[in-house]
This record gives C-alpha cells, sequence and structure tokens, in this order.
C-alpha cells in the first residue's frame, strides 16, 4: 500500500476535527443543502433530489492533515461535478467564471476550495460509508469527499454550498497552522507558509490529544 508523503495508515477511522469534545450536530428532520452564490437564483437541494442524480461508489483512502490515514474506504453517493454540471450551470449567467467553493457544515465549519479542485473526477457528496447510512461522528447526512485533499476540505454535515468569482475571505488565513489553500495530499500541501516536512512534527505531536477529545464528543461505538 502506496501513502502520500508524510501518512501513516491507522487502525480505523477515528472521529477527528476542530470540533474537539463536541457532538455531533443533530440531524435535521429533512435534510437539505443549500445552494447560493453568484447564481441567478437560490436552489435547495433535498436528500430525495440528490438521490435523483447519478450515483458512484468510490473505494478511497482518507488522510488527515495530522499525519494519519484510514485505508480501505468506499464511499456512496453523487459525484459533485454531476450536481455542478446539471444543477448548477444552468444558473449562472454567461460569461460568469466560478474560481472558488464554499462548503459549509452544520456545526458551522467551512471549507474553501478552488472549482477545479472541486470538480475533480472522485469528488463526492456522500451519504454512504462501507455500505452504512453515514453515522454522526463521519459526517451524517451528508458529506463532502474529496480524497485527493487533506481531510480539512471534506466538509462533515454538509448543509451549504456557495459558488464565487473570487476567492472568499478566509478567518484562518493568519493562524499559524494556517491550512493550504489547496491541500492537495500527493503535493505535501499541509500548511499555508511552510513545507509539509516542516510541520510534520507538530501536527503529529496534536494527534494524540485531538483524537482523545474528539472521542469524548463522540456520539458513535467506537470502529
Amino acid at each position: 500500500m502506496t501513502l502520500p508523503p508524510g501518512q501513516r495508515a491507522v487502525d480505523g477511522f477515528p472521529r477527528f476535527g476542530k470540533h474537539l469534545h463536541h457532538p455531533p450536530p443533530p440531524v435535521p428532520a429533512d435534510p437539505v443543502i443549500e445552494i447560493g452564490g453568484v447564481l441567478t437564483e437560490a436552489l435547495t437541494l433535498s436528500v430525495a433530489d440528490l438521490a435523483e442524480l447519478p450515483r458512484r461508489e468510490l473505494g478511497a483512502d482518507f488522510h488527515c492533515v495530522a499525519g494519519w490515514s484510514a485505508t480501505g474506504l468506499l464511499w456512496e453517493g453523487a459525484p459533485f461535478r454531476t450536481l455542478y454540471r446539471t444543477r448548477v450551470e444552468p444558473l449562472l449567467e454567461p460569461g460568469t467564471s466560478i474560481s472558488h467553493v464554499v462548503f459549509e457544515g452544520l456545526d458551522g465549519y467551512r471549507s474553501i476550495a478552488l472549482l477545479e479542485d472541486a470538480l475533480a473526477d472522485d469528488v463526492l457528496i456522500a451519504d454512504r460509508l462501507d455500505g452504512q447510512p453515514l453515522d454522526s461522528d463521519h459526517g451524517a447526512p451528508l458529506r463532502l469527499v474529496s480524497p485527493g485533499q487533506y481531510g480539512f476540505v471534506s466538509t462533515k454535515h454538509l448543509c451549504r454550498v456557495e459558488f464565487h468569482t473570487s476567492e472568499p475571505p478566509d478567518p484562518d488565513r493568519w493562524s499559524p497552522i494556517a491550512s493550504h489553500r489547496r491541500a492537495r495530499v500527493w503535493h505535501e500541501e499541509r500548511h499555508r507558509h511552510l513545507p509539509g516536512r516542516v510541520v510534520r512534527p507538530v501536527y503529529r505531536a496534536l494527534i494524540g490529544p485531538i483524537r482523545a477529545l474528539s472521542a469524548r464528543g463522540s456520539r458513535e461505538e467506537p470502529r
């Protein structure tokens, strides 16, 4: 098994993220994804609407920026590229050039991606993992899955997607651990300003404490 530079395989798929000890948000009775930004009109898609799009199963590892990788995962959902081509492009004014996409979760977390990265062939809006509906620890009811980027791009509990013609403001841009704008795992783009090799030891030192805190907020049995 070949992993991206600086990554190490772990057993299972731990709950991990900036939420730390906070529990996952409750799943709405009728979950939807709001789609906005520079469109001629806003769009709201229900889970049933997404189910009408062509579906895909995708075997892909999950790579955390901290340096661990969960391997052998099987995701299922709607390709983001299909959603964009069929539902978003018809709502763009002629000549509009989208450059960035903002993904927001029910927990308030946001990630920003270049449109070209979001349109990669393996990017999904996923609702199933390893043959089961997503659980609350891993993004129920819907989440972004972008295997070619570090996990912080793959927003969980996805509820809103916005399209922009320029880079949106990033509140974390001055953080000492500011995330790389593209976060491509095979380029080891972990940090916005420092080479991946430099920040590896710092990030790895955070794995244990963050994993322990994240587990405290879990609503699921350990996998």
